[in-house]
Formats: C-alpha cells, structure tokens, sequence
C-alpha cells in the first residue's frame, strides 16, 4: 500500500475528452497516478477507461468556469495530501461568430474558463509545488495564441493570454525547480469545433491533427522542460512560424479566411 506515495501525481483539467484525455492517458502511460477534472459527467467514464490501463485514476466533475469550481478540484487535490508532480492545464472552449453577434454570456464564461481558472487553480496549487522545490506545469494555449483571430477574436485574446501567462510563470518559477511549457496546438480532430460553432468556417472543414499525437507531443516536451511546443502537423508549425515573422494585421487577414463562417455575408463586419 505505501507504494503510492512513490508513485508520481498529476492533475489533468478538461480531461474528459479530446486533448486532455489523451493527455491523461499519457501520464498514466508513464507511471503517473492522476487526478482527472471536467464540468461533463462523461469524466467518470473517462476515468475508468484510463484505470484500466494500470493506474489510479480519480475524477472530479467540477465546472471550472466558476470560483466555486476551482475550488472543488484544488480542494480534492490538497485533500488528496500527495504533492503535484505534474500540473496541466488544459481545460478551454472556443467561440466563433462575429463578435457583433456571438452571445455575450458565452464569451464571458469562455473568459471565465480559459484565462480565470488558469490563473485560480494556478494559485492555488503552486505554492505547495515550490515549497518542494520541483514540478512541471502545462498550459495548453494555442497556435492562436500569437495571431489576432477575427471570428473568434475572445477566443484568441484568451489564448495569447494563456501563452504570456506561461512564459512569464516559466521565468519566475525557474529558481524553484519548476518548469511551464505552453502547449499550442493547431487544429485538432476534437469537439471543439462544434461546441464553438465553427464547423462552416474553412478551418472547421479542413484536415486536423490527432489529439493523441498532440498530446504526446505536449506531455514530452513538459517532461523535457522545454518552454513551449507547437504539435503537431507540418501545417501547425508553418502557421506557427508565420505567426512569428508576420505583421500583425498580415496575420490577422489570414487568420480570419480561416475563421469567417462560409454563410456569412462578405459586407458584414
């Protein structure tokens, strides 16, 4: 029985599905014991799928969109009383549309779950972390993240909020043996499209890369420490690129072919 406390601990948000299951799996693959959030029921599902491949998974249904939310994951996990080896930060949603018509309480609560609960849950459970004086940490942002994105211009801000926080923790955190890796993904075969209603945008319709490979892509290169990592496809890491060298509005030109809804009247702003 005491075998589990020399087993190491990670904790996994918006792991029901897509980018983050596969990224829990990717920590139970490589000995983690994992603790598992998402707002869906379908986490307890998950978690069961993900013990039967030989760890200890525990889930968490908990909306991280509100306070009391965070609070829910971040009190399971001190009460759990294992430290966090590993921390990631995945959990987000998408909204697409002009920003003149998409719901105001979507984006809000979009706000709430991409940039808040970041920095909440951030909070919350660093300091225990360096107090040891090691961990790794994940942020899952985005390709999005280093390009204004006309038709999901919240989604982007948030994004590159993400990426900042990220790079800016990555610095401050150095000295007490925790790294932060940004994950920045391109698009990726996952229900995020639908729930962000861009399924009729050009990027909605095109190809889209594997979560699985995305995740093993992210969970490598936390492990390794490095300070970021674009996953997966060639096509990824060329938007990735362009996004580093082009002009803002250059890029933002491109991003919103991308991102326009097909049915949308090419007046309408």
């Amino acid at each position: 029985m005491g075998t589990l406390k020399d087993k190491k601990f990670a904790v996994v948000t918006g792991a029901s599905c897509g980018i983050g299951f596969e990224l829990a799996r990717q920590c139970v693959k490589h000995g983690f014991e994992v603790m598992i959030c998402s707002d869906s029921p379908d986490i307890h599902s998950a978690a069961r799928t993900l013990s039967t491949e030989g760890a200890r998974v525990a889930p968490v249904q908990a909306d991280l969109s509100i306070p009391d939310g965070v609070e829910t994951l971040a009190n399971a996990v001190l009460e759990d009383g294992r430290p966090v080896d590993a921390l990631l930060l995945n959990a987000g949603v998408g909204v697409g549309g002009s920003f003149l018509e998409t719901p105001l309480e979507e984006e809000l609560a979009m706000i709430s779950l991409n940039v808040m609960s970041v920095v909440h849950l951030s909070k919350r459970l660093l300091p225990p972390m360096v107090k040891r004086g090691k961990g790794r940490i994940l942020v899952t942002a985005s390709v999005s993240s280093t390009t204004p994105t006309p038709y999901a211009a919240v989604y982007g801000a948030t994004k590159a909020f993400d990426l900042s926080f990220a790079e800016a923790l990555r610095t401050e955190l150095a000295e007490h043996g925790i790294t932060v890796t940004a994950l920045q993904p391109g698009a990726t075969d996952t229900r995020f499209f639908e729930r962000a209603h861009m399924l009729d945008t050009p990027v909605g319709e095109g190809d889209k890369d594997d979560p699985a490979d995305v995740a093993r892509a992210g969970f490598e290169a936390m492990m390794a420490g490095k300070d970021s990592i674009i996953a997966f496809s060639g096509r990824a890491k060329l938007n990735g690129l362009a996004n580093e060298i082009l002009p803002e509005t250059v890029k933002a030109k491109m991003a919103a072919k991308q991102h326009k809804p097909k049915g949308m009247n090419n007046n309408r702003t």
